[in-house]
């Protein structure tokens, strides 16, 4: 049964004693409890300060889209992982193009109420400043967040690391002078988005025990896989390794793939960190109070009241 608030709210007992301090510490500490349910995972409902109980904002990940039938599928096996990490909350998928559906039908199909849209994209760019809170602000009809995108973070350094150990990386490969890896990745005119898969080629190279890590692109940017394989061969490092930069297969994916005669890792995809980090986008989104855009909600006028 849902409870509502009381038409004149009584003002709190001043604060003139430990024990009035006591009682409003152990109700807040209450209100947090009852957001998290016995096996440890947050409830799908969030309170109001009036006490008010409504859904928990849906969580849209924002696909880009891809032509390659696998990337669709890889996306949904994804979004099963973060549903099973967090029950009872309302993940939905929306592509900026090329698959169905796209965002606009996704939000349409929300109807009233909150959204937190999660970009499944790994670094700033045009399509994370743009493409979204426009996304976001047409949908007038709910109170919409933008979180940021995946990436760079410690738990994607973690997935890139067992995708090469899966394709057949071994931890002695990174004692041999001739060895390196090249992280690929989408690119983009964005100079921050190169900035952002830098920073990743740097922790992957910490994760790596030091071996040599070098960003390269697929499009929009430099240097491209081929040019910077052939500038580790002109710095004897023959022994190169591909780790996918993308969060599923596609035309880009399997380019960069190709251009390497050893390991090849496989994208992202739905290892169990991106579950947990598209999780933490969305809690961030939240907990730090992100940009919104839309009316507010009624919840939204009986918590502010």
């Amino acid at each position: 049964m849902t409870e509502t608030a009381p038409e004149h709210p009584r003002e709190p007992p001043p604060l003139d004693s430990a024990a009035h301090l006591l009682t409003r510490v152990t109700s807040q500490l209450g209100i947090q409890l009852s957001l998290v349910s016995r096996n440890g995972t947050r409830s799908s409902m969030h309170r109001t300060r009036n006490d008010v109980r409504r859904p928990a904002p849906a969580l849209v990940a924002v696909a880009h889209g891809s032509r390659d039938p696998q990337a669709l599928r890889t996306v949904l096996e994804l979004l099963d992982r973060v549903r099973e990490l967090r029950p009872g909350l309302d993940v939905r998928p929306g592509h900026i193009e090329l698959n169905e559906p796209l965002l606009p039908k996704t939000l349409d199909g929300i109807g009233a109420g909150d959204a937190v849209l999660v970009p499944l994209l790994l670094g700033r760019g045009h399509h994370v400043r743009h493409d979204l809170p426009l996304a976001a602000a047409a949908a007038g009809h709910l109170r919409t967040r933008v979180a940021a995108p995946l990436g760079p973070h410690p738990l994607l350094v973690e997935a890139l690391y067992e995708r090469l150990v899966e394709a057949g990386w071994q931890t002695g490969d990174g004692t041999s002078r001739g060895t390196a890896v090249v992280l690929a990745a989408a690119g983009s005119r964005d100079p921050d988005s190169a900035v952002d898969a830098r920073r990743t080629a740097g922790m992957l190279s910490d994760r790596l025990g030091g071996v040599p890590v070098v960003a390269a692109y697929s499009s929009a940017a430099t240097p491209t896989v081929p040019a910077a394989l052939r500038a580790l061969a002109a710095r004897g490092r023959h022994r190169v390794a591909l780790a996918s930069y993308f969060t599923a297969p596609g035309r880009f994916a399997t380019a960069a793939a190709d251009a390497v005669d050893g390991i090849a890792a496989a994208p992202l995809g739905a290892h169990p960190a991106m579950a947990r980090l598209l999780l933490h986008r969305y809690d961030q989104a939240l907990a730090e109070g992100s940009p919104a855009y839309g009316a507010p909600t009624h919840a939204d006028l009986l918590a502010s009241a």
